[in-house]
């Protein structure tokens, strides 16, 4: 539910041309501080990181999803693209879709 719900979010914000999330939730499952909020980690790539720092690009995910940062997320992951930067060098590595 909670990554369908991020997954409708980034779209409409960002209209993304790539959009990955993967829940990793389940491996953290009963660790400290796991309370409550899932673990995710988002691969997007979209127009609106043109020239945008690091710091500028996981701040907009963060508006995006706001309130869920509060109690339905406990981590996220982040990796924020602009389409030039969209290659499979930059969307590869421990993500599955």
């Amino acid at each position: 539910m909670t990554t369908e719900h991020i997954k409708k979010i980034l779209t409409e914000t960002f209209n993304p041309e790539l959009l990955k999330i993967v829940d990793h939730s389940a491996a953290h499952a009963g660790h400290a501080g796991a309370s409550g909020g899932g673990h995710y980690h988002v691969t997007i790539a979209a127009e609106a990181f043109v020239g945008k720092t690091l710091v500028q690009r996981h701040q907009l995910v963060y508006k995006a999803l706001g309130d869920m940062m509060q109690e339905q997320i406990h981590a996220l992951g982040i990796n924020a693209l602009s389409p030039s930067e969209n290659t499979t060098e930059n969307t590869t590595g421990n993500l599955s879709t």
